[in-house]
Formats: structure tokens, sequence, C-alpha cells
């Protein structure tokens, strides 16, 4: 029988530093609630704004596949491995801390905040080899259907990642209706909303709510409003 968890926009933890304002799906820093310590192999949803200039300094992570997806403004990124980028609005990037890397991001700009999706997933092979990657995305490729952005495949559309797992991005106008079949049996789906309402079957979702299901192979997305969301799939955990 399908199984469904919904988080409200407003029942995420919430991180105001001045410089950093952070919602967090699942318990993440100071924030901690037993009851969202993640979805799956999906253990971080954060969705930060960053005051122009600033960013987090150099730190380091380890056996864990990160993904950040840019929402607006100019986030530049440092690493141990040499890389140096900016990513915007329209890319994805991806890094499998593995071993061990360390890095920092910052907002690149003067007089504006950059905001950005910073997602964290639980990797199926251990102490790989660190690597950065990142593409730009054609939004055209999401108007009224799911475009993968991700995948465990690197010969697939998207950036890939050490993980069963599959994400899209979707722009649907409002009454545009499209069923996603699940990639793999016994994933679960988590939906994140970005703008606008959406049906999930007959659950309705307005901009920045969550909504993870499971033990299902299908779910059917109707556009109540222009919208645009996240789909997240990822094996389940017990």
């Amino acid at each position: 029988m399908k199984k469904t968890v919904l988080h409200k926009a407003n029942t995420r933890g919430i991180a105001n530093l001045g410089w950093l304002k952070s919602f967090h799906s699942f318990s993440f820093s100071h924030y901690y609630e037993p009851t969202r310590m993640g979805f799956g192999a999906l253990r971080v949803l954060n969705d930060d704004a960053v005051a122009a200039g600033m960013g987090f300094g150099k730190h380091p992570h380890d056996n864990m596949e990160i993904i950040s997806i840019p929402l607006a403004g100019d986030l530049e990124h440092r690493d141990s491995m040499g890389n140096v980028a900016v990513i915007q609005n329209g890319d994805i990037q991806v890094m499998s801390a593995g071993t061990g890397i360390y890095h920092s991001e910052y907002n690149k700009n003067k007089d504006s905040e950059v905001k950005f999706l910073q997602i964290w997933v639980y990797p199926d092979k251990k102490n790989v080899t660190p690597r950065y990657d990142q593409i730009t995305l054609s939004v055209a490729d999401r108007e009224n259907k799911f475009e993968q952005i991700l995948s465990p495949n690197p010969d697939d559309a998207g950036v890939w990642i050490h993980q069963q797992a599959w994400f899209h991005l979707a722009k649907f106008e409002a009454g545009t209706k499209q069923t996603y079949n699940f990639k793999k049996n016994g994933n679960g789906l988590y939906v994140f909303v970005l703008s606008g309402s959406v049906l999930a079957d007959d659950q309705a979702l307005d901009t920045r709510d969550g909504f993870g299901v499971w033990d299902t192979d299908s779910v059917t997305f109707t556009a109540t409003s222009d919208a645009e969301f996240l789909l997240m799939e990822v094996p389940m955990y017990e």
C-alpha cells in the first residue's frame, strides 16, 4: 500500500545567521527533529539564501554525494581538487566527497544574494575517489515534462552520483498533467515545489512544500497553477 509523508513549507527548520538564511527540510546543524532525519538515501535538503559577498568558508566532507542547484545569483565554488567555478540558475553541480574533500562556497556578487538548494545523498559506495562535475541545463527541456538532471549512469542525461537515484525538474503550465514512473523498484520519490501549486496524485502541494511517496510505482502530477518542482527518486532505507 502506498505510503506518504507531507512536510509543509512552514514546518521546516530555520537557521538565520544574518549572512545566511536557510530552511531545512530535514534535521541539520542546530535543527534536530527525530522524525525528520531524511527520506531514504536523501539526507539533506536545504533551501539557502546567502547575503552579498558572504558564504561558507573552507570545510570538509566525506562519503556523501552533494548536489547544488542554484535558483538565483552566482555561487562561486572552490575545492581541494583544484576546481574553481561559478554556478548560476540553470546549472547543476555535483561532488562525490568519497575519501574526503574540502570546499568553499561564496556569493560572488557584492550587491545581491544568491539562492540555491543544497542536497546531500548517501552514496552506495564508500571511500570512492572524490570527483566534481557541473553542467548547464536547458529550461526548455522541462516545459510541461520531466527533465532528467541526475542519475546513477555517467552516460545518461544530467550529472551522475554513486547511488541508484534519479532527479528531475519540471516546469508545468496550469492544467498540465503528467505521470512519473519510478525508475527502480523499491525506491521512493520526494517532491519539492519551487513555485506554484501542484497535485501529487490527490495531495495538494504549494510553494516550498515537500512530499514523500513510496511503496508505489508511479505518481501523477497536475499543475493547479503555473508551477516548477523538483523530483528526487532515491532508495528507501528502513
